[in-house]
């Protein structure tokens, strides 16, 4: 049976192509002028937010809480 290696192969196909949208989202946006900017790093459930205004990095902190809280709704359930 070869599923295991086709949905391998499906999973490295996915990472390839976000990795892709995200270097054509980083040129994109760099070449439209637009300076703002922003990211989320987490450390298991805990979001560390930053970004280049206030409103972007309390977007990026809420989305961390929002990512954090279903984390631990799902940890419980599998």
């Amino acid at each position: 049976m070869r599923l295991p290696k086709d949905i391998f192969g499906l999973g490295v196909a996915l990472v390839f192509l976000g990795s892709l949208l995200v270097l054509a989202g980083v040129l994109i946006s760099s070449f439209s002028g637009n300076g703002e900017f922003g990211g989320l790093i987490l450390i298991g459930p805990i979001p560390i937010a930053f970004g280049s205004s206030p409103d972007i990095s309390t977007t990026m902190l809420w989305a961390g809480v929002l990512i954090a809280v279903i984390y631990l709704l799902m940890r419980g359930r599998f």
